[in-house]
């Protein structure tokens, strides 16, 4: 028997799924286990690319690794061995959590692509399920469902960091919902989280779906936006704020509507994460001392 083809039996008898890829990223190999636990076949992966993000790769966040943060193309980038816990997208749709492990591959000395080893292991999958729902506790506002403020900063942090790598622009907007005390004194506390169940709801209706809103605390919401420009963000914003305007809630013999203020910014590329978060809240507070119910951009 052939040394190629030997290998090539051994890997297609391993439990663990494997493929590999060439330096141009294209899919050469995609064992039987890759075809069992993805239920990809190999006629249907091979030849393509994985950056055509197949699986779909993502991290806990929801972030998709094959456009943020790849551990397989920084393997092939860079030489080494990397480890993470990432979800793959099943053929029929379902997320599964999988542990892989990201392999340089050389021949007679010379780099010539990358293999990823990836394993569904259940008892493992219990464990990050458990994970992932203490990690929901933690990192999620539970009366809106959206991200908190330790995720907020996380992720901006993230994208601070790909926009000093890739010059990826970023948008921020911060909304505050006006006169909300007033709902709360006027009708209680209940219809007082009804209304930011609303104001969320609509908001993350209204971003791209590459974006992020979360709740900063109170009343308050940040969206942050990547790849847009002036324009682009102020068209959100609006939309935003005339959706809000526009919107109601029935509380008994009364329909209550509210309004919010935004301040919208792009990140300067040379601020921390504070001082982005800041510039937008004081645009945020000089559309409420103009009148409210309306974005500033500054």
């Amino acid at each position: 028997m052939e040394e190629k083809n030997m290998y090539k039996e051994i890997l297609e008898s391993l439990y663990e799924g494997i493929y590999f890829i060439n330096k141009d990223r294209r899919i050469n190999f995609w064992n039987k286990a890759a075809e069992k636990i993805t239920g990809f076949s190999s006629e249907e992966v091979k030849g393509k690319f994985c950056c055509d993000n197949i699986l779909n790769h993502t991290n806990y966040e929801g972030i998709e690794l094959c456009k943020n943060g790849c551990p397989l193309h920084a393997s092939l980038q860079d030489g080494l061995i990397r480890e993470n816990i990432v979800y793959i997208q099943h053929k029929k749709g379902k997320k599964i959590a999988v542990a892989i492990k990201t392999i340089p591959v050389f021949e007679n000395g010379k780099f010539v692509g990358a293999i990823e080893v990836f394993t569904d292991d259940r008892e493992k999958t219990k464990m990050l399920y458990k994970m992932d729902q203490l990690k929901e506790l933690a990192l999620y506002d539970q009366l809106t469902k959206l991200p908190n403020r330790v995720y907020i900063e996380n992720y901006l942090s993230a994208r601070v960091d790909d926009y000093n790598q890739y010059q990826i622009k970023i948008g921020v907007i911060f909304m505050d919902v006006d006169y909300f005390k007033n709902v709360n004194d006027t009708y209680g506390h209940d219809i007082g989280d009804d209304v930011l169940k609303m104001v969320s709801k609509i908001i993350k209706s209204s971003i791209r779906k590459n974006d992020m809103v979360g709740r900063w605390g109170g009343e308050e919401f940040i969206g942050i936006f990547t790849e847009i420009n002036k324009e682009e963000l102020i068209n959100i914003s609006e939309k935003i704020r005339i959706l809000v305007e526009n919107s109601k809630i029935n509380s008994g013999m009364n329909e209550i509507s509210v309004t919010v203020s935004i301040g919208a910014i792009i990140f300067r590329g040379d601020e921390t994460i504070d001082q982005i978060i800041k510039r937008a809240d004081n645009n945020m507070y000089a559309a409420k001392d103009t009148g409210r119910n309306r974005v500033v951009f500054k």
